[in-house]
């Protein structure tokens, strides 16, 4: 049911409103309610095709109940509070806000959408209304006014959702105003069911107040019912009179109006509607007009009642001291009253937005603890900098409508920017605003796009991008997350130092990583990370190791607060200690003193060197040991597996020494910028004291998956890394390339480096094995552009690629320490698909003859069968196509024709002199277009001749938006008339024998090369024997073709038609030419009860010499007889003088093809004004023109229209002039009759011809002359 889909799309829009993300709301206890009482889709599903599939039949039931606009809602976004369906006729939406509000009382729900819907789908339900004198002739609602005559149905859809005053404001929510009081009522048993009863509407009005506690005469506007009828406004007008007319001072009347004079009567959504515009009304400040309200209804004492109707816009008054308030009534034909109370909710009032919109209370939000960190909040990262760069992020569920979304973004801020234009410009507050809304505020889907920026003309710059190219790489799906901790070397002065200013969640790590070092080392560790301290110490590992555990603690606690926590984490070198404080295996604190330890004790090791080796592991390897043989030395050693590159490590000397060997056999080599050899043998005196450092440290077995440096495996669940593992991975050589691997034999999708720039990233890459998808790859911070503060935005920049990886994301980590307001923005641009049921079939009626219809006899003797034809009913109709388009055989007329004139009774009948005229073609269906529309009524008109002899017979037929009939086929038609006299058996073992067989399926194909395209219904030729004029054809009715009866079924009819088509001489101009029955002689049947399976005979008739010249000009036309047998030989039937007629899709479609341009759609273009007449010399001279042009003939072969072709193009060319020369003479006022002298001046004179159009005339006249209408004297 649309009503479903339209409760869906509003029940989503109406949350984006309020700046809530229908995802956070799952399993929470919101409620759905909807008011619908309409189940016109549930009729047109029960005229529709049959659902094929149980899980159709299902779909069918669930997708037409009432309750489904509620529960499907609540199923699709997962809510589990109350779904209620609410029927009370047009109550019914203002009541499921009652319910609503009662349950939010009760506690039932936390949260409540609550509305109604409506949708028009049934034409015969308006028609009920309007024969039921309900509905107003002129399409007008004139509540209150004299000239009431009914109401207008309208449909639409409203929702709105609802919650407990103190929750919304808590949670920051955007509130249009608050709902003071509710009260349902029924009128008992009044005049009638349908009548309002006035002493009840006063009771649900005052039992309204009551609840709100609001005086009568406080409520400053009413949202009348209003419907526009003469019995139900002046019951609705002067039962608020006398409630609201109380204590009312006569300087402040009540101010009414109705919405259904704008909008229609929405029945079952009227009342939501009603209450929308009520908010409106309050918020905005002013009242629409009433339309149609001219006089007033001489039922109501106008001149006594303290009220009025809102004719015209007006302001509502502003009152000093108090919120304005606004009643709601809503009334259903069943005696359901609803009345509701609503008041206006306080402005905001804080800059820069107006008094008059609607933004969310000031939220502020809070600093989250950053994990596995215990810090004192009121202490740390309070002091922060404004944020400069913003994060907008979009997603949608395609990418064409993220395209769109970002031209709604475009459209937005153009109206903020008008909105604003006063103040100098879009405040920062707005788009901060806007990115707070978007993040928080809406459902993320799967397509996105994450915009970072920093000023409207930025935000502007990639919204037209996105908008004009869309998404440039595929969305994926990802779930797995893996940390990469960067290690030494990435450092550079001022990392961090962003992150610092501006947010606190990783300045609170920051600053007790601070106090830490300060009480290890009494000096400040930020000073020089910052490059503060002016003397560039952060190259000295004493200082860049404990830089970069706080800088990547103070990462992990920032990825935290957005969302994103690692599955597991891996570390390169030193970074592992940050991974293992990420993973829970020492406090924040003990890593920070083991890393300034660390550091400061491989700073007091013996110098040495380090270099990168871009070779296999095997040949550095071999390489080192080598060198090491020669040295006799300490020597070198491998320090790092990077996959690509290998790390060896060392004395000065001996590095430089395999550097120049490994560059001589052209392997490249690079020094690291390091003057310590990690991982070797060099760093073996402080060992004993590294180990020793952490044993008094409590170490924990890890909370989540370690990938060791030491084997590149995951450490196992019992494993402890204390001060020997510590010892082993300050010497052993770091195993990153099968770390790399593990990860992604662990399923890691996401690799997100936490480290002050991109180092990890290609290392990871390289060694990730090629049977496993490429991870996403991501980095935390990068070095800042040299005309840009150093890492400024870098964050935002980082959780925008995150964002636009799939990760999920928690917004409100980019805005803590920040007071935000949800505001309004786009919402979601839904792709909309046509998912319409099949059609309902209009159906053939049952009744009567199952081919011809009803049968009615006039007074005056004639006889008239009318039946429905549909392409599809008789369901092989669709089967024969002729031109691609949808016909009726020729056969159908001589079936038609036999079964009328038989009228029931037995014995032989014949059909004489048969003329096909027009084709009966069936319209094409276009998508969208009403069932049934391109069905033909067809007529059988039977005259009696007045004496024993045949009657005349004339089938005809009729368009549903046509208003002539068109004469398709006439004869003259006799039953009981004795058949022609004939053999009565014939040998067809003979005939068969005289004959050559023809494969049918050959033939059929011949047939559709001339566009004759018949389906497995038509197909009912088998075995078939032909040779040049004469063919022998068995034909069968297909199993399921309907309309069995006694008569000859028009598909055999048919079929002993397309033997004729075999019988044709074969391989001349005929075989590739189309030929459509035009006519009989005389069709005779023998027998009572035709057979399913006949034997048909056919000998042509010899073409005429001018009907087919020597040229290979196919004929005109061509003839021959037809007879039937059964299986045995025996005669059931025949055709004398069978002919058929060549036809081309110009002249079999021009008759119809000329009433379709009559209803071409207007489609206005919009085209810049002419500022004069222009002259016509813009038009070739004649001369010139014809220049330009060349012989018919000589255009023909240029086109390549075959020769066999052309005499007949040029034929029909002929027939259509001829045509419209005699049309536009008849138009012009002719009269033709037979004997009649026409002078050519005088006849142009009488037809007002003008003098410039002479030779036209002439011309037209001579063509006449030629085709024998005239005879030029």
């Amino acid at each position: 049911d649309p009503q479903q889909r339209m409760m869906l799309e509003t029940s989503w829009q109406a949350l984006e409103d309020a700046g809530m993300d229908p995802d956070r709301l799952k399993e929470s206890l919101t409620g759905v309610y909807s008011g619908i009482s309409n189940d016109e889709y549930r009729m047109l599903v029960t005229d529709s095709e049959r659902p094929g599939e149980a899980a159709a039949s299902l779909y069918a039931l669930s997708g037409t109940n009432l309750n489904g606009t509620c529960g499907r809602v609540s199923f699709v976004l997962g809510f589990m509070g109350p779904a209620k369906a609410v029927d009370a006729a047009c109550a019914s939406s203002l009541l499921s806000v009652h319910d609503a509000v009662a349950d939010l009382q009760q506690g039932k729900a936390d949260l409540a959408i609550a509305g109604g819907v409506q949708a028009i789908l049934n034409s015969r339900i308006f028609e009920l209304r309007a024969d039921s004198m309900m509905l107003s002739p002129d399409g007008q609602c004139k509540a209150f006014d004299s000239s009431a005559n009914g109401y207008v149905r309208g449909e639409g859809c409203g929702a709105v959702v609802l919650k407990r005053l103190r929750d919304a404001e808590a949670d920051g929510d955007r509130i249009w105003a608050v709902i003071r009081g509710a009260a349902v009522n029924h009128g008992g048993a009044s005049v009638g069911l349908t009548v309002p009863h006035e002493p009840a509407l006063e009771k649900v009005i005052e039992a309204a107040l009551s609840q709100a506690g609001i005086p009568a005469s406080d409520v400053d506007y009413l949202e009348a019912h209003g419907t526009g009828t003469a019995v139900g406004d002046p019951i609705e007008i002067n039962a608020v009179a006398r409630v609201y007319g109380k204590g009312r001072k006569a300087d402040q009347p009540l101010l009414v109006g109705s919405v259904k004079t704008n909008l229609g009567h929405l029945e079952s959504a009227a009342g939501i509607a009603g209450l929308i515009k009520a908010v409106l009304v309050m918020q905005r400040g002013v009242i629409p007009k009433h339309l149609h309200f001219r006089d007033p209804n001489p039922s109501v004492d106008w001149d006594g009642l303290p009220l009025q109707v809102t004719s015209s816009m007006m302001d509502l008054p502003a009152r000093n001291g108090r919120p304005r308030v606004a009643g709601v009534n809503s009334f259903g034909i069943s005696g359901t009253n609803v009345h509701l109370l609503v008041e206006e909710y306080p402005a905001s009032g804080t800059a820069p937005y107006a008094p008059d919109r609607v933004v969310g209370p000031g939220q502020a939000v809070v600093v989250q603890q950053p994990p596995k960190v215990t810090i004192d909040p009121t202490r740390h990262g309070q002091a922060c900098q404004k944020r400069e760069v913003r994060l907008l992020p979009l997603s949608a569920k395609s990418g064409q409508a993220l395209r769109d979304l970002a031209k709604r973004y475009l459209s937005w801020l153009d109206e903020q920017l008008d909105a604003f234009s006063a103040e100098g410009g879009l405040p920062e507050q707005v788009l901060a605003d806007m990115a707070w809304t978007a993040g928080v505020g809406r459902c993320h889907f799967d397509c996105r796009a994450g915009l970072t920026f920093d000023c409207v003309g930025q935000l502007r710059k990639q919204l037209e991008g996105l908008a004009e190219t869309g998404l440039q790489e595929a969305p994926r799906a990802v779930a797995t997350v893996a940390f990469a901790y960067t290690g030494q070397g990435s450092q550079w002065a001022g990392m961090g130092r962003d992150l610092y200013d501006r947010e606190p969640v990783a300045r609170m790590v920051f600053d007790r990583c601070e106090e830490v070092f300060l009480e290890e080392r009494g000096t400040s560790l930020l000073d020089v990370m910052f490059g503060r301290d002016g003397n560039g110490q952060l190259g000295d590992t004493a200082w860049e190791q404990p830089a970069l555990y706080a800088l990547e603690c103070a990462l992990t606690a920032q990825w935290a607060s957005v969302g994103i926590r690692p599955d597991m984490v891996l570390g390169h070198s030193v970074g592992e200690i940050a991974a293992a404080q990420a993973a829970g295996v020492f406090s924040l604190e003990d890593g920070m003193r083991f890393a300034a330890t660390r550091g400061l004790l491989l700073s007091q090791t013996e110098g040495g060197a380090m270099a990168a080796v871009f070779a296999p592991p095997d040949k550095v390897e071999a390489a080192v040991r080598a060198a090491n043989a020669e040295s006799g030395g300490v020597g070198v050693n491998m320090a790092a597996d990077n996959g690509l590159h290998q790390v060896v490590s060392g004395p000065v000397a001996d590095i430089e020494s395999l550097s120049t060997r490994l560059e001589s056999e052209g392997v490249r080599v690079r020094r690291l910028n390091t003057t310590r050899a990690f991982h070797s043998a060099l760093i073996e005196p402080v060992l004993d004291a590294l180990q020793a450092s952490l044993d008094h440290v409590t170490v924990q077995p890890p909370e989540l998956t370690v990938v060791s440096n030491l084997t590149g495996r995951a450490v196992n669940g019992g494993q402890l890394l204390d001060g020997a593992y510590w010892r082993r991975h300050a010497r052993e050589p770091v195993a990153f390339a099968s770390g790399a691997r593990t990860l992604a034999e662990l399923g890691a999708d996401v690799i997100l480096e936490i480290g002050p720039g991109s180092v990890l990233a290609p290392m990871a890459s390289s060694a990730w094995p090629e049977s496993a998808p490429a991870p996403v790859v991501l980095s935390s911070l990068r070095p800042a552009p040299t005309d840009s503060p150093e890492g400024s935005g870098s964050i935002a920049e980082a959780v925008a690629g995150a964002y636009r990886s799939g990760l999920p994301i928690r917004f409100e980590g980019l805005f803590p320490g920040e007071t935000r307001r949800r505001i309004s923005v786009p919402g979601y641009p839904f792709q909309r698909e046509r998912y319409w049921l099949s059609a309902p079939r209009q159906r053939r009626s049952v009744e009567g003859h199952p081919l011809l219809g009803l049968r009615r006899e006039s007074a005056s003797g004639e006889i008239t069968y009318e039946t429905d034809l549909f392409p599809k009913d008789p369901e092989w109709l669709n089967d024969h196509r002729v031109f691609e388009r949808v016909i009726a055989p020729g056969a159908l007329y001589g079936t038609m024709a036999a079964s009328a004139s038989r009228a029931g009774a037995s014995g032989p009948v014949v059909v004489e002199d048969m003329q096909l005229h027009n084709p009966l073609v069936f319209a094409e269906e276009a998508q969208g277009d009403e069932a049934g529309t391109n069905g033909r009524k067809v007529q059988i008109l039977i005259s009696d001749s007045g004496d024993e002899g045949p009657g005349r017979l004339q089938i005809l037929s009729k368009g549903s938006a046509e208003t002539e009939w068109t004469l398709h086929a006439e004869c003259r038609v006799a039953g009981g008339t004795s058949a022609p006299g004939a053999v009565e058996r014939v040998d067809l073992e003979r005939l068969k024998d005289e004959l050559s067989p023809v494969d049918a399926s050959v033939l059929y194909q011949a047939r559709a090369s001339t566009g004759i395209d018949l389906g497995g219904s038509f197909r009912s030729l088998g075995n078939l024997w032909a040779r040049q004029g004469e063919a022998l054809g068995e034909v069968s009715l297909q199993d399921g073709a309907g309309l069995t009866g006694p008569e000859i079924h028009p598909l055999v009819l048919d079929g002993c038609f397309q033997v004729v088509a075999a019988a044709r001489i074969q391989g001349s101009a005929e075989d590739e030419t189309t030929y459509l029955p035009f006519g009989w002689e005389r069709l005779w049947l023998a027998a009572d009860v035709f057979p399913e399976k006949v034997v048909c005979h056919v000998r042509m008739h010899a073409a005429t010499e001018d009907s087919q010249a020597e040229t290979g000009v196919p004929a005109e036309v061509l003839s021959g007889e037809l007879r039937i047998y059964d299986l045995d030989g025996a005669l059931l039937g025949g055709l004398d003088g069978y002919t058929i007629k060549r036809a081309t899709r110009a002249a079999l479609f021009s008759a119809i093809e000329g009433v379709n341009d009559l209803l071409y759609e207007v489609v206005w273009r919009e085209r810049s004004l002419v500022p004069a007449i222009i002259a016509a010399d813009f038009l070739p001279e004649p001369a010139v023109a014809a220049g330009g042009l060349m012989p018919l003939a000589d255009y023909l072969e240029e086109e390549g229209v075959a020769r066999a072709h052309r005499s007949a193009l040029l034929s029909d060319l002929d027939r259509w002039s001829r045509a419209r020369a005699i049309w536009t003479l008849e138009k012009l006022g002719w009269r033709r009759s037979a004997g009649e002298i026409v002078e050519s001046e005088e006849l142009r004179r009488q037809l007002g011809v003008m003098d410039e159009h002479k030779r036209v005339f002439r011309r037209i006249l001579e063509m006449l002359a030629r085709s024998d209408v005239l005879q030029e004297d």
